[in-house]
């Protein structure tokens, strides 16, 4: 059920689903909704958690692929690893925009709360993945950030020289599809 709340409120927002959207994509009775959620904003709430969930999976699984590389692996090689995960999750565009639209919901309480929590067990995770490096993490973050709007607005298909800029993108090839992608 948090899988379909996450993509319903991701197309219309908190404020925009109703319960009774997420039952049906669901395929379940609206009261069984309220049996496990005692409200929408608990729903949200449930869906923040287990996005962030999603994330850690994600990036953990990336770190052990890099653990392979030995004791000695290189911190360019972890930060690659988790950013091509994280890159990969993204394409999900229910996850990506959930995200945003859980921002934007952060005036509700519990929301707030579960965006916190979210965050700060994503930090805490990625300061681990990063040997504690707050910079790399700051980075990371924003990183994070720009490719979640570079997405959003289909960045890679504009050739715009503004658009470019935030996608990494160089210019177009004669075929029509870009000669090169930075990963940010």
């Amino acid at each position: 059920m948090l899988d379909a709340a996450v993509a319903c409120f991701a197309r219309k927002g908190y404020y925009g689903t109703t319960t009774g959207e997420i039952a049906e994509r669901a395929e379940i009775s609206q009261p069984y909704v309220y049996r496990l959620f005692a409200s929408k904003e608990a729903l949200f709430a449930g869906a923040i958690l287990h996005v962030s969930e999603l994330i850690s999976d994600a990036l953990t699984g990336a770190e052990a692929g890099a653990d392979e590389a030995g004791p000695h692996r290189q911190p360019e090689a972890v930060m690659r690893a988790i950013r091509s995960a994280y890159s990969t999750l993204i394409e999900d565009r229910d996850v990506m925009r959930f995200l945003m639209q859980a921002s934007c919901a952060a005036d509700e309480p519990l929301v707030a709360e579960a965006l916190r929590t979210c965050y700060a067990r994503q930090v805490e995770l990625v300061s681990e993945l990063l040997n504690h490096d707050d910079a790399a993490v700051r980075h990371w973050f924003g990183a994070g950030m720009l490719e979640n709007v570079t997405l959003t607005l289909g960045l890679a298909d504009v050739d715009e020289p503004w658009a470019r800029t935030l996608s990494g993108q160089r210019s177009r090839s004669a075929g029509g599809s870009f000669a090169h992608r930075e990963s940010p």
